[in-house]
Parts: structure tokens; C-alpha cells; sequence
């Protein structure tokens, strides 16, 4: 097996633009090796972190050994404290989009929805002004919570039915 080769800083922003459009192309596995990387030329570029986090993200749904705490380590990396409580719930909301395919039940799916919606409520209080992200993201947690009957209270109730509709194959900005 060889070893990793490095890359010139100042190639770093060419590759940042193939990271981003790896991710828009749904491959977020190359989308990631491409982040680690950048980072290993500049493991403070905050942009390059959310990058990362937002490609690991993506897998959740797609390999089998991507978690919360993949994410976790790139978040814990970013300085900013509003772009820390958005992803935290980026990450919460994408995990529980994650079980919700699995078909876990309603009570974890909500207990990750309202763990994101947490989150987001903490970033709306950080925001700049005029960005309104962590509303848009809130809003969806309560849409999906009640797109599938998730705070009904019993399992028996709970709708599956939309979820081979249910495609988030749009990248989360």
C-alpha cells in the first residue's frame, strides 16, 4: 500500500472546488478524501471543516460504519459558535433522516428531530442578521415530524408509507 501524498497550499482552492462538486454529484465519498487533504495542508480552514462534516453527512445513509461521531470530529474543529450549533443540528436531523429510513421507531426518529431542533434554536439566536437557515431547518424537523406521524404517540400510527418517496439526495448547504 502506498502513502498518502500531500498537496501544495496553493493549489488548495481548486481543490475545494472539486470537493464541492464531487459532493454535488452525490459522490461524497471522494467529496471527503478531498476535504482530508486540504486539511492536511490546512487543518484550520473552517470552510474546508463544514465541507467535510456536510460529506460525511451525506453517507449516512449510504455506508454502513458512518456515524454521528464521524461528523462529531469535524464539528468539534469549527471555531464559529453559530456555524457549531447549525451543524450540530445538521447532523442530528440528518442522523435521525438516517434511522427514519431504517425503520427505527417514531420515539428515536423524534428524539433525534428534536435534538437538531435544538440545535437550530441555538443558532437562530447566534445568526447573522438576515440569515434565516436555522429556521428553514427547523421548519423541516417539524415537517417531517409531521409528515409521518411522529409525535401521535404510538408506533401503530406511525406513517410509513411516504418514505420510499422521502429522498434527500440534495446536498444540505
Amino acid at each position: 500500500m502506498g502513502e498518502l501524498k500531500r498537496i501544495h497550499a496553493d493549489t488548495i482552492p481548486r481543490a475545494i472546488s472539486k470537493a464541492e462538486r464531487y459532493r454535488l454529484l452525490n459522490e461524497p465519498w471522494e467529496s471527503e478524501s478531498i476535504c482530508r487533504d486540504i486539511l492536511a495542508a490546512d487543518p484550520d480552514n473552517q470552510d474546508v471543516l463544514v465541507l467535510l462534516l456536510l460529506s460525511i453527512t451525506d453517507q449516512f445513509r449510504r455506508r454502513k460504519g458512518v456515524g454521528e461521531s464521524d461528523a462529531e470530529e469535524a464539528l468539534a474543529k469549527i471555531t464559529d459558535t453559530y456555524r457549531r450549533a447549525y451543524y450540530a443540528g445538521v447532523i442530528a436531523e440528518r442522523w435521525a433522516k438516517r434511522l427514519l429510513r431504517a425503520e427505527y421507531g417514531p420515539e428515536v426518529v423524534l428524539e433525534r428531530l428534536h435534538k437538531a431542533m435544538d440545535h437550530y434554536t441555538e443558532a437562530q439566536r447566534l445568526a447573522p442578521e438576515h440569515n434565516e437557515d436555522a429556521v428553514l431547518r427547523w421548519n423541516t424537523c417539524v415537517r417531517l415530524i409531521e409528515r409521518f406521524g411522529l409525535d401521535a404517540g404510538d408506533a401503530a400510527s406511525w406513517d410509513l408509507a411516504h418514505i420510499e418517496h422521502f429522498d434527500d439526495e440534495m446536498p444540505t448547504r
